[in-house]
């Protein structure tokens, strides 16, 4: 796949991978589901499979709502999310040390 992340290379090309990656990479924006399936690659049918799991586990929080869409964002109060984030960046910085994007 065109450009994958590191984190999607290390967990995995699967739905949940990438709409996790997504939504770190993005965290400071909210976004219709719509806007979260296309940007991460995964279709919305999809997306609305594991959607209730994310908001459930708390990792996902809904903003607001715009017209007739809610937008959600990544939970950045959530411990186990913060966690990810680090993750996340730990992993690139290792793939920068060892130069894998050069």
């Amino acid at each position: 796949m065109e450009n994958e992340s590191v984190f999607v290379q290390v967990f995995g090309s699967n739905p949940i991978m990438k709409v996790l990656d997504f939504l770190i990479a993005f965290q400071l924006f909210d976004y219709p589901m719509t806007e979260i399936a296309k940007n991460s690659g995964v279709s919305y049918s999809t997306l609305q499979t594991l959607w209730d799991k994310l908001v459930r586990n708390n990792i996902v929080i809904k903003t607001r709502r715009v017209g007739k869409s809610d937008l959600y964002k990544l939970n950045t109060d959530n411990p186990a999310v913060q966690q990810l984030i680090k993750l996340d960046w730990n992993l690139v910085k290792g793939s920068l040390e060892k130069g894998v994007f050069n």
